[in-house]
C-alpha cells in the first residue's frame, strides 16, 4: 500500500514523501530510519479511501467522548477500545475499532495505532494523542480535543441555525409561486379568454399569456423544471464550481471579510490547541494549513512560516501576511511577552467567533424581513394581476 508522509530533515527541510509499506506504522518507521521526522502521514490509495471512508459514518468526536467516559470509569485503553468495538453496529465504525484494538493489542503506541488506520483519524487528533503520550495523561488530551471541537462547531451551528428560517421561507415561497403560476394562473387565463386581450392591462395580459403557455405544455415544463433542479444540484456538488463560487464570494467586500474572519477563527483556535498540547509553532502551522482555503491566506501562511523560521516575531508576521486582524496582532504581542502564546491565540479565536456571531445576528435581522417582503410582494403582485381585470370590469359597470 502507498502512503504519503509530510516530513522534515535538517538537510532537506520540509518535504513530501511517498512510500510503499504494509501499513502506516511501517511507512513511518521506514522514513524515520532515513533520518526524517514524520509530521503527518496518510494513505495515498484512492481505492481504499473510497471503499471504506467515502461518506463514512465513523465519528472521531463520538469516539473520543466514549473513550474518555470509559477511561474516567477506571478502565485501561485496551479494554475501552474492546468495549467500543463490541458495541459498534455500523460496518465502518466496527472496522475502524476492530483494527484499532488489534494494533493497540500488538503493543503499538496509541498514536501509532491511530495512524495505522489511514484516513479514519485526522492528523490533529493523532497529534493531540501523541502529545499526551509524553505526559501520560490521555484523558486530559481527549478533554482538550472535545472542548476544541465544541468551540469549532459552535460558530458553524450558529450559522446553520440562522440559515434555517430563510431557507424554509424561500422553500415555501417557491412552492406557492409554482402553484400559482402552474395551476391558478392557467385557469384564470381561460376565464379571461372571452374578454379579449385588448381589454386587459398589459401586465395582466403577459401573465395570462404565461398561463396559456403553461396550460398547453404543463408536462414539458414540469420535466424541464425537474431536470433543471437536478442539474443545479449536481453542479453544486462539483468541486470546481464550488471553488469558483467561493472565489466570487471572497471578492465581495463585506461577505469576503466575514469568510476571512471565519477561516482565521478556525485556524487560530487549532494552532492554539496544538501549542497548548506542546507542539512547536512551526509544526502546528504545517498541520493547520488546510484550514485556510482562501488563496490569499494560503499564500500568506506559506510566507509566514518562512519568516517565523528566520526568527521574526509571530505578531509581526501574522499582521503582515494577513493571518490576524489588527486586534489579533496586538494580542499576539501580549502573548509573546508573557510566553502564553497558546492561551492568547485561543482568546483571539474567541474574539473572532464573537465578531462572526454579531455579524450573523445583524444579517439575520436585516435579511429575514427583506426576504419576507420580497416573497410577499411577488405573491401579492401575481394575485393582484389576476384580479385586476375583475376590478376594472366592476368599475366600468358602476
Amino acid at each position: 500500500m502507498r502512503f504519503e508522509l509530510k516530513t522534515y530533515r535538517d538537510a532537506d527541510g520540509f518535504s513530501l514523501l511517498e512510500l510503499e509499506a504494509v501499513d502506516l506504522f511501517a511507512a513511518r518507521h521506514a522514513a524515520e530510519t532515513k533520518g526524517y521526522t514524520v509530521l503527518s502521514a496518510k494513505s495515498a490509495s484512492k481505492l481504499f479511501r473510497f471503499s471504506f471512508f467515502q461518506g463514512r459514518s465513523f465519528s472521531v468526536s463520538l469516539f473520543a467522548q466514549e473513550l474518555l467516559a470509559l477511561l474516567d470509569a477506571g478502565m485501561n485503553l485496551v479494554e475501552s477500545i474492546a468495549i467500543l468495538a463490541r458495541k459498534a453496529k455500523d460496518p465502518e465504525s466496527k472496522y475502524v475499532l476492530d483494527e484499532l484494538h488489534r494494533l493497540v493489542g500488538e503493543g503499538r503506541a496509541f498514536s501509532a495505532a491511530l495512524e495505522g488506520i489511514p484516513d479514519a483519524f485526522s492528523a490533529l487528533f493523532v497529534a493531540t494523542v501523541r502529545t499526551s503520550e509524553r505526559t501520560g495523561n490521555l484523558a486530559e488530551a481527549l478533554r482538550r480535543y472535545l472542548v476544541y471541537q465544541r468551540q469549532i462547531n459552535g460558530v458553524r451551528d450558529k450559522l446553520l441555525a440562522a440559515a434555517v428560517y430563510p431557507a424554509l421561507l424561500v422553500l415555501v415561497g417557491f412552492v406557492v409561486l409554482v402553484f400559482l403560476m402552474a395551476y391558478v394562473v392557467p385557469r384564470f387565463s381561460k376565464v379571461y379568454e372571452d374578454v379579449g386581450e385588448k381589454n386587459l392591462p398589459i401586465l395582466s395580459r403577459w401573465l395570462m399569456h404565461w398561463g396559456q403557455m403553461v396550460g398547453d405544455h404543463v408536462g414539458l415544463l414540469m420535466i424541464s423544471l425537474l431536470f433543471l433542479l437536478a442539474g443545479l444540484g449536481y453542479a453544486l456538488t462539483r468541486p470546481e464550481l464550488r471553488a469558483a463560487i467561493e472565489r466570487k464570494l471572497w471578492q465581495l467586500p463585506t461577505i469576503g471579510e466575514q469568510l476571512r474572519v471565519y477561516q482565521l477563527a478556525r485556524f487560530t483556535r487549532t494552532v492554539a490547541m496544538l501549542l497548548k498540547g506542546g507542539i512547536p509553532l512551526a509544526t502546528a502551522l504545517d498541520m493547520t494549513g488546510d484550514l485556510l482555503r482562501q488563496p490569499v491566506l494560503k499564500e500568506g501562511l506559506g510566507q509566514a512560516k518562512r519568516a517565523i523560521r528566520e526568527g521574526r516575531p509571530v505578531s509581526d508576521t501574522f499582521g503582515i501576511y494577513g493571518l490576524a486582524t489588527e486586534i489579533g496582532t496586538r494580542l499576539l504581542v501580549v502573548g509573546e511577552r508573557s510566553g502564553e502564546l497558546g492561551d492568547v491565540m485561543e482568546r483571539i479565536a474567541s474574539f473572532y467567533d464573537e465578531e462572526i456571531a454579531r455579524s450573523v445576528e445583524w444579517f439575520s435581522r436585516l435579511f429575514e424581513p427583506a426576504l419576507m417582503i420580497l416573497i410577499g410582494g411577488l405573491i401579492g403582485g401575481i394575485v393582484i394581476l389576476m384580479y385586476m381585470p375583475i376590478f376594472e370590469l366592476a368599475s366600468s359597470i358602476q
